[in-house]
């Protein structure tokens, strides 16, 4: 007889997942990372609003994992809904996880390497006259200047920015390894910057600093939308985390140490740091391809004469 999932009748998905929410940042999760949560798995409810019962949880779990996708964001369904489901599990809410067997995909480390001549059109896309330009423009420079995290962008505050001494704080609290990092930044990244934070409307004194039209904490879904729209004019797709790709590939290119490099993107080991400077190796075989003495040695002996037997 197959085993029959018993959900308490006076919990709600809604509920549960409110006070799933509210367990996570009593653990001090990042901010981000909990909306991350709302999102994805108040999107697997909506898609199955009627599995939350005994009969329906089991079946729209297997039906949900089942969506032909890419493995990291099959990973994402099985990371969000499975740490819920787990919650879940923990209170009574549910007798058993349906996704606690499940198995996490091999995914390739993706890093996306832009043409310059790409970035520079993409930079000259925002209208600076408009608010929304304005803070596009800024956000640009800044992910493209310190290798930020999209996410821990969107949760600076002003007292974050030292514009005097060119530099970002990234607080424990927002850094997605909980640790705090200064970043330094550019003259232009720092002028830019503070040229938003004097025209926000003294309202939004409190806000973060780079908000939305109504004074609300940018997002990354919010900013997905507007390089998806940037992106349709450039004829190049590009994600919101793209640009730390391109930030790390053009640092170590521009001459930077791998260990500078771990510094600005807050890895914890050289490991995923040495994912950039694998591929800028490739770099390197390239232009001794093409630039080796020995092109121009080899070449010009073997026009003269003939090696001999």
């Amino acid at each position: 007889m197959s085993r029959i999932y018993k959900i308490k009748d006076s919990v709600t998905w809604k509920e549960a997942l409110d006070e799933f929410l509210l367990d996570k940042k009593a653990q001090n999760i990042a901010d981000s990372t909990i909306e991350e949560y709302k999102y994805r798995i108040s999107l697997f409810f909506n898609l199955y609003p009627s599995a939350f019962n005994d009969e329906n949880i089991s079946k729209a779990v297997y039906q949900w994992m089942a969506e032909k996708c890419s493995p990291s964001y099959y990973n994402l369904k099985l990371n969000y809904l499975g740490a819920f489901l787990k919650f879940c599990v923990s209170k009574g809410y549910i007798k058993d996880n349906p996704l606690k067997d499940f198995k996490r995909k091999q995914t390739g480390h993706r890093i996306v390497d832009i043409d310059e001549e790409v970035i520079i059109k993409l930079l000259q896309l925002p209208d600076k006259s408009t608010y929304s330009g304005l803070r596009d423009f800024a956000l640009l420079l800044l992910l493209l200047d310190t290798g930020i995290r999209p996410g821990e962008a969107f949760q600076l505050m002003p007292d974050d920015i030292d514009l005097k001494n060119l530099k970002v704080h990234v607080r424990p609290e927002i850094a997605k390894n909980r640790c705090y990092r200064s970043l330094p930044i550019s003259e232009i990244t720092a002028r830019t910057i503070e040229k938003l934070l004097r025209i926000k409307p003294p309202e939004w004194k409190n806000t973060t600093v780079f908000c939305t039209f109504e004074g609300k904490p940018l997002n990354r879904h919010t900013w997905g939308d507007r390089l998806e729209s940037y992106s349709k004019k450039l004829g190049v797709k590009i994600r919101p985390y793209d640009l730390r790709h391109v930030f790390a590939l053009q640092f170590l290119r521009n001459g930077a140490k791998e260990i500078s490099l771990q510094g600005m993107l807050g890895h914890k080991t050289l490991s995923m740091t040495r994912l950039y400077v694998d591929l800028t190796q490739k770099d390197l075989r390239a232009e001794h391809d093409n630039a080796t003495p020995l092109q121009t040695f080899y070449k010009s002996n073997t026009r003269k004469r003939k090696i001999k037997e």
